[in-house]
């Protein structure tokens, strides 16, 4: 619940860009990865149980740090620019750990199509587990970032959030 109560008072723009980023990240990785079926693409391997929960979850790590990016309604500017490696790593993993092993043209070209099959689906929940730690990475960066400002720019209240969270660590 403290991630959400980091948004407190901005209105409803963190919660709607949570949802459109999620909903646009499951289109996204659902339709070029097979998972969600549609005449413009068909999946040669079957779709693996595992990748449901990893393309779900991460759904929703991408909405919330997404939701971090939202206006904030104050002076002082947040930085923490940095997050944006682990988002974008975390996604790319994603797609890699949820689609098809012989449909990713890079896997096969490098490892061939017995390769992809031999190496690279094995190790496909590994990647799945990798992105999903960086995307929580990224998340939690940009999370503990949000109490910062600019050097120069004023230093607003903290919020009842902020204020717990020096207290106790």
């Amino acid at each position: 619940m403290r991630t959400l109560a980091i948004f407190r008072g901005r209105g409803p723009w963190p919660y709607l860009a949570a949802v459109l980023a999620g909903v646009m990240w499951l289109l996204a990785s659902g339709v070029p990865t097979g998972i969600i079926e549609t005449p413009f693409y068909v999946r040669m391997t079957p779709v693996e149980w595992w990748n449901y929960p990893f393309w779900i979850v991460n759904a929703g790590l991408v909405g919330l740090l997404a939701a971090t990016y939202a206006p904030i309604p104050r002076e002082s500017d947040a930085s923490g620019g940095r997050a944006f490696g682990g988002g974008l790593g975390g996604g790319l993993l994603t797609v890699f750990a949820i689609g098809c092993p012989v449909c990713n043209k890079l896997v096969v070209l490098a490892l061939g199509f017995g390769g992809a099959m031999t190496y690279f689906a094995p190790v496909q929940p590994f990647l799945g587990f990798i992105s999903t730690g960086l995307l929580l990475y990224g998340l939690r960066f940009r999370l503990a970032s949000e109490g910062s400002c600019r050097l120069g720019a004023p230093v607003a209240e903290q919020s009842e959030w902020e204020r717990s969270e020096t207290s106790t660590g």
